[in-house]
This record gives C-alpha cells, sequence and structure tokens, in this order.
C-alpha cells in the first residue's frame, strides 16, 4: 500500500469529537461505530452492510445499534438471531412500503433498504454523546426516502443510562406509504428493540407486569427485564408524548422484543417536504 492510501485509511477512521476521556467514538472496523464512556461500551452504531453470524445473505443490513450495554457491560441486544434473521439490536423498519404502486418490506428486507449517506455530527461534551447521520431508503437503487437519525447519550448514573433517539422520514421524491404488518391484524412495524437470550423475561407496562404477547395494545412505556448471563438488566421505551399516534399501540414478545407501532394497522403516507418525525427515550439499567 502507497504512502498515500495509508494516509487516506487513516483519515477515514479519524473521528472528529473523539475525546480522550469521558465519552469517546472510535471506528472499530470500517462498518461499525462504536460509543464508549470512561472506556467502557456504550454502544454500537452499524453503517455499513452488515451480514453475520452465518445469516443469509438477503438478510445484510445497515443503519442500526447493536450492541447496546448497561453502565456495567451487560450486553442487552440480539442481532442476526436465528429464530427472526432480520432482527436487529434496537431498529426502525415497516413491513409494508409501497413505492409507485409497488409493495416492498423494510422490516424484512426486502425490496428495500436503509444506507448510510454521511455523518452529520459525532460530538462528546461531559453532559452528552450526540451522534447523527443521514441515511437513505433505497429500492432497486432509487432513492425513496431521506432519513435522519439523532442519538443522544447521557452519562451513566446510579446504573442507569438515558439515550435519546430522534428520528425524521420523509420522501425523496414521489410519496412513500407505510404500514405495519397486516396478517393476523399484528400491526407491528416503527421503532423495535431484539433483546440478547436470558432467563428470567418479565415485561411490565405503565399498566402493570404483563403476563402474555401482546399486539396493538396501547402503552404510555414499556419496559423488558430478565437475567443476561446471570446478571439482572432490563430497558425501558418511552415514547415521547408528541409522537403521531401517542399512545401507541405495542408489540411485546417475551422471547425478547419491544416494537412500537406506528402507524400500526392504518398506512400513512411520507410527502417530500412532509417528515415524519418521531421521538423515544431509552433507558438501560442492571441490578
Amino acid at each position: 500500500m502507497s504512502r498515500l492510501a495509508v494516509i487516506a485509511v487513516l483519515a477515514t477512521f479519524a473521528l472528529p469529537g473523539a475525546g480522550a476521556g469521558g465519552f469517546r467514538f472510535r471506528a472499530i472496523d470500517p462498518d461499525s461505530l462504536e460509543l464508549s464512556e470512561n472506556g467502557k461500551p456504550v454502544y454500537i452504531y452499524n453503517h455499513g452492510m452488515v451480514l453475520r453470524n452465518g445469516a443469509p445473505e438477503d438478510r445484510r443490513r445497515s443503519s442500526y445499534v447493536h450492541p447496546l450495554y448497561t453502565p456495567d457491560g451487560v450486553a442487552l441486544t440480539d442481532d442476526f438471531p436465528r429464530d427472526h434473521w432480520h432482527h436487529r439490536g434496537i431498529f426502525w423498519a415497516w413491513p409494508v412500503v409501497i413505492v409507485n404502486g409497488a409493495k416492498r418490506d423494510g422490516w424484512l428486507l426486502k425490496g428495500v433498504e436503509q444506507r448510510f449517506e454521511r455523518w452529520i455530527a459525532r460530538e462528546v461534551s461531559p453532559g452528552e454523546a450526540r451522534l447523527e447521520v443521514e441515511n437513505g431508503w433505497y429500492a432497486e437503487g432509487v432513492k425513496v426516502a431521506a432519513e435522519t437519525v439523532r442519538i443522544t447519550a447521557r452519562p451513566a448514573a446510579g446504573g442507569r443510562r438515558e439515550i435519546l433517539f430522534a428520528l425524521r422520514i420523509e420522501a425523496a421524491r414521489d410519496p412513500v406509504e407505510i404500514a405495519g404488518e397486516p396478517a393476523q391484524n399484528k400491526g407491528y412495524g416503527g421503532f423495535s428493540v431484539r433483546f440478547a437470550p436470558r432467563e428470567g423475561t418479565e415485561i411490565v407496562t405503565d399498566q402493570g407486569r404483563e403476563a402474555r404477547d401482546t399486539d396493538m395494545v396501547p402503552h404510555a412505556w414499556a419496559q423488558l427485564e430478565g437475567s443476561f448471563a446471570g446478571r439482572r438488566a432490563g430497558l425501558r421505551i418511552d415514547p415521547d408524548p408528541a409522537n403521531p399516534g401517542f399512545p401507541n399501540g405495542w408489540c411485546l414478545r417475551h422471547y425478547g422484543f419491544l416494537g412500537v407501532n406506528y402507524p400500526g394497522r392504518s398506512s400513512l403516507t411520507l410527502r417530500r417536504g412532509e417528515p415524519l418525525e418521531m421521538k423515544y427515550r431509552v433507558t438501560v439499567y442492571s441490578r
């Protein structure tokens, strides 16, 4: 490799906003960016087209968070689980994506996919670490929607951490229709978390402990807790009350899944210049 090529590679991995102490961003490989706090991992944002764990080629994907950690190092999320190859840490996707009359599936990664386009911000301070990314939705090589993702991590305190997600999605040109899963009126699709293997799973919502799996029951928040390799930990999602459809219906699964369903069993048309904006607070903790 020439000297100029080496310099180019190093420049690709040099991250503005990478601090010496507190929060720090660093590229761990060409596909993934890690945020740490005081040397302990917080999360990894996967921006490259990733395929792992022997998954089929058609499950390759990008633009999601995995792993996500508690402040003391418990990895809460899963990626490429064999029971649902398409599940991917913290992600946002819809099983119905209609472009120019053609139905595609961003949930199962059939006919439409998210692609990284550019970093908007990677900034750290004593009070937060902010990552902002511009992505595109692509169908047959054509950009059909523009997506901006902002992830703001707060410092750990008392064994807990808050991470704020802000999503902004609009059509790139022609209108794009999105909807939740229509089969059996499940309605899933939207902001979702797939959990790592665990024992003793408990799901709690604003209505108390949930003893069974449910679809489209409205909740102001939901939380899943369990024993991850013998360590009790959990994650709670609080949608912003200003989000459309609040309080939303949820997909709650004791095998390890929480999803905020929007627009659920209805459909929503994304138009250029009329962005869909949604915010979520994710709290991770261990006991």
